[in-house]
């Protein structure tokens, strides 16, 4: 793997998330901000937060397939949540989780998450885009 994931002990530990990832490859991959459709556009979990979680990180790591990667190689993600507000938490993780448990992925690399306004259509609750580094 070309990504390594980091918590330095003068940083909270939240896992399963890292603060922090050292990358060594020498390609980098720029995956654009992920909905939860599946390949024909049709919206995967309409109304469910959880649901739509997982398959915007299933649809980054099939993006990173298509490139010869996998979600270990992800270095950094961006997740933009509709409407965000800290209760949402408990849904974001359990998508989160059920994600890693099909890509078989933990921990979580450096995130930055931000509350939206709205999305491309107004049944998409998140968006994740992510940036990975492949040998």
């Amino acid at each position: 793997m070309a990504v390594t994931l980091v918590n330095p002990e003068a940083l909270p530990a939240v896992d399963p998330y890292r603060q922090v990832s050292v990358a060594t490859g020498s390609r980098l991959v720029f995956v654009a901000g992920q909905v939860s459709w599946d390949a024909q556009g049709t919206t995967i979990g309409a109304g469910d937060l959880a649901r739509q979680v997982e398959q915007c990180y299933l649809n980054v790591a099939a993006a990173l397939d298509a490139v010869g990667g996998s979600f270990g190689d992800v270095a950094k993600l961006t997740v933009h949540v509709v409407d965000w507000t800290p209760d949402k938490m408990p849904l974001l993780m359990e998508g989160i989780s059920r994600a890693s448990a099909v890509l078989g992925t933990l921990p979580v690399p450096p995130a930055t998450l931000l509350g939206a306004a709205a999305l491309d259509v107004p049944e998409h609750l998140v968006e994740v885009e992510a940036v990975a580094v492949l040998d």
